[in-house]
């Protein structure tokens, strides 16, 4: 099923396949989308960096339909990124028989009746959110046109923390925090806490270990109103997508789970005016959204990765051949922390669910205008 309902998202291929790829639909004509761009994009959750896998993939994307001379058409829009450093023999030799604990190799088993591509976790493989990345980047250039941006950061990773960008602002400050982070091979925009960070993995690795992370994300400028409460608020969705990402396990906003041990009091968020004077919930524990619809103020969410569960330190499994108990000790290319190369998928997924509920929220917002104009509107006041 896609992702999205007025702009629809579907993505295919498998992790030691040909290809991956995305095709999105319902992108509106006009939009200035170039592969360059989804390159720049795509070259932030590229393997073969510091401190992540050791598979290397050029990722670079081919537009097979719906842009021409560099604008979108308003036809589906169908890009292709090839895999071309692959090597199955771990899977073929040893993922086959036994599951890896941790990954979808058992369910996929059992939910295709043993048809299902082992090879590198098929297509519940991390490879695949590059095509999500991809299509993000044309869903970020819609909601830029309105003046919406994003911006995620790795807030945790095992015991080291980044502190939290306060005061955020669009423009020049976020440019510049966007530099920062891309500078640190963990996407930690302070340099003390990046430090930190790449010493509490280099310290996992050396034990044949890996760690969980936590992405916190940030939208700024997305207008009152967003979302589509019963059952598609935006939180909703934006969290639907998220957990579309391999190895999520968590997602809150604002003060999240911390609410439940708070009286109301202290999690309940005044109401002021902010300095364009719209009302503003302060200071945030909302995270920006009010029964399921943005409130005007930044969005922040924050999602959890697990540890990468292929390991070195062997693990109990099961054999198929006898159905009788096995180890396994992982061997393969993985990423130390799923978390790190993760930080660009969660802003491609905020970018997709915020553009659809911007595309789903424009034309009845101008319909309103324009009866207004029209002398046409509804109660006064």
């Amino acid at each position: 099923m896609p992702l999205g309902t007025v702009l629809r998202l579907t993505i295919f291929g498998e992790s030691h396949g040909c290809c991956i790829g995305a095709v999105l639909e319902g992108v509106p004509p006009g939009v200035p989308v170039s592969p360059e761009e989804i390159d720049r994009e795509l070259e932030l959750r590229r393997p073969g960096r510091r401190l992540t896998t050791p598979r290397r993939e050029e990722d670079r994307v081919e537009i097979l339909s719906g842009v021409h001379m560099g604008y979108t058409t308003g036809a589906p829009l169908a890009m292709l990124i090839r895999n071309r450093d692959v090597d199955s023999s771990f899977y073929e030799q040893v993922v086959r028989y036994r599951p890896r604990p941790g990954h979808a190799d058992l369910t996929a088993r059992l939910r295709s009746m043993g048809f299902n591509d082992y090879r590198g976790g098929g297509p519940f493989s991390g490879r695949l959110t590059a095509a999500l990345v991809a299509a993000g980047t044309v869903a970020k250039k819609i909601a830029g046109m309105h003046g919406i941006q994003f911006y995620a950061y790795l807030r945790a990773l095992g015991p080291a923390e980044c502190p939290e960008p306060r005061g955020l602002a669009g423009g020049e400050q976020l440019q510049r925090l966007r530099e920062e982070r891309n500078k640190s091979p963990v996407f930690c925009h302070d340099e003390a806490a990046s430090r930190e960070m790449e010493q509490a993995l280099i310290e996992a690795m050396k034990k044949g270990d890996s760690l969980g992370g936590l992405v916190e994300l940030w939208i700024l400028g997305a207008p009152p109103g967003l979302g589509e409460p019963p059952f598609d608020t935006l939180d909703g969705d934006l969290a639907k997508a998220f957990f579309a990402i391999p190895g999520v396990k968590g997602v809150e906003f604002g003060t999240g789970m911390a609410v439940a041990r708070m009286r109301g009091s202290e999690a309940t968020d005044d109401l002021v005016l902010g300095p364009d004077a719209a009302p503003t919930p302060v200071p945030g524990h909302g995270g920006g959204i009010l029964g399921g619809i943005a409130a005007g103020a930044p969005i922040v969410a924050r999602v959890a990765f697990k540890p990468t569960s292929t390991i070195r330190l062997p693990k109990k499994t099961i054999d198929w051949r006898g159905l009788e108990e096995a180890e396994i000790t992982g061997r393969g290319r993985h990423d130390p922390a799923i978390a790190v190369r993760a930080v660009p998928v969660v802003e491609a997924a905020a970018a997709l669910v915020v553009a659809d509920h911007l595309l789903r929220w424009l034309p009845w917002r101008l319909e309103h205008y324009h009866r207004l104009e029209r002398g046409l509107g509804g109660p006064a006041g």
